[in-house]
């Protein structure tokens, strides 16, 4: 019988960490699955379906941004990036893979857990907020918000969860500008300056010419803008 509770894949190297990982997310009422490298996780998405995925960045082979990068022209299913390094340019790097969220090691058990149920419930937010009549015009493209995709030229574009929110809440203020502060209070708590990096990447998959924006625009001093 297929578990009511809401499924992680756990993607690291090292073997106590994902055990430690395991155990205490087991203990918090999550099923957990885990794989030792991002061949293998690759391998076990195509045959179950998660809702999740924590992925830690430096891993022998693959990393974990290749990894999410590859995972993104597929599949927008979040994921939550772990990493050592707390440099700015990698956190961002992170972010431009297509992770949701990252959190930083060491870190504290509850502030992870804190982080997957906020991502867990943007995600159950989206889609209990869907509507029959789900497909809106962007321009030339069609954005699906219930299955959080943009079809383009009968070719579907996923976009990762954060991206989805992001797009319905621009549209949702279209013609009027957002600031940085307001989205990322809007998207449920997400780093402020995570939302330029999501802004770019929005941008490279709705914009004809992503270094001239057309639809999504930047208002100096005041935000970003939508013109659907």
């Amino acid at each position: 019988m297929a578990s009511l509770l809401p499924h992680i894949l756990i993607v690291d190297d090292d073997t106590r960490i994902r055990e430690l990982l395991k155990r205490y997310l087991t203990d918090h009422q999550f099923f957990i699955t885990t794989a030792k490298n991002a061949a293998e996780a690759l391998a076990i998405l195509t045959y179950i379906h998660v809702d999740l995925l924590i992925v830690d960045v430096m891993m022998p082979g693959e990393t974990g941004i290749e990894m999410t990068r590859k995972l993104r022209q597929t599949s927008g299913i979040p994921v939550l990036m772990l990493t050592a390094m707390g440099e700015t340019e990698h956190r961002i790097a992170g972010l431009e893979s297509g992770a949701d969220d990252y959190l930083a090691k060491p870190f504290e058990p509850r502030e992870l857990l804190l982080r997957l149920e906020r991502i867990l419930q943007r995600s159950m937010n989206a889609q209990s907020t869907s509507s029959p009549s789900s497909i809106v015009r962007l321009g030339s493209l069609q954005f699906d918000r219930e299955k959080t995709i943009l079809i383009k030229n009968d070719t579907a574009i996923p976009l990762t969860l954060v991206e989805a929110k992001l797009l319905t809440t621009l549209m949702q203020h279209k013609g009027k500008a957002v600031s940085r502060e307001k989205l990322a209070e809007l998207l449920g708590g997400v780093n402020e300056r995570s939302i330029d990096v999501q802004i770019i990447r929005l941008r490279s998959k709705i914009e004809e010419d992503p270094k001239r924006p057309a639809l999504l625009r930047t208002v100096r001093g005041e935000g970003y803008v939508l013109y659907p």
